[in-house]
């Protein structure tokens, strides 16, 4: 079973928002606050796109077919992740945090692992695979603690 010890911090993270919070009690009793909150404005790709989808001709013949435009909202949301990652890096780097739980969606959590430092992998004592980040605080130490407690 693992618990939340008393500085423990926990991130909640989707493509979108992260909120890092910070363990300030016991494990037994979980009490989360806030230390950062991160957001970034990501409009859907269609206020992005610049231009509708490119076309090339097929060889020779009068055929053309169209090639699919670049989906920034899409590319956003990866680098997002890229960016908690960092961030992450530097807080370690600094000493910020010694454990570290990882609450975000599925799509999210993947990328992150894929770029997490060492320095911060060695530090994560739990993930937990859902979107958390529209749920308040007190919810969150309540759905956390329960699932390092069924871990």
């Amino acid at each position: 079973m693992t618990r939340l010890s008393n500085g423990t911090y926990v991130l909640v993270a989707d493509s979108e928002k992260a909120l890092f919070l910070e363990n300030t009690v016991d494990g037994d009793d979980p009490f989360l606050q806030v230390r950062r909150k991160d957001e970034q404005e990501n409009p859907p790709d269609r206020e992005q796109s610049a231009n509708r989808p490119g076309r090339f001709n097929d060889g020779p013949s009068v055929h053309r077919s169209a090639v699919d435009d670049t989906d920034w909202h899409q590319l956003a949301k990866e680098r997002f992740a890229k960016d908690l990652s960092d961030k992450l890096y530097e807080m370690a780097h600094r000493g910020e945090f010694a454990k570290l739980v990882l609450v975000a969606a599925p799509e999210v959590l993947g990328e992150l692992r894929k770029t997490l430092h060492k320095e911060v992998s060695d530090r994560v004592i739990g993930e937990i695979s859902k979107n958390l980040t529209g749920h308040e605080i007190t919810r969150i130490e309540e759905l956390v603690k329960d699932a390092l407690r069924n871990s």
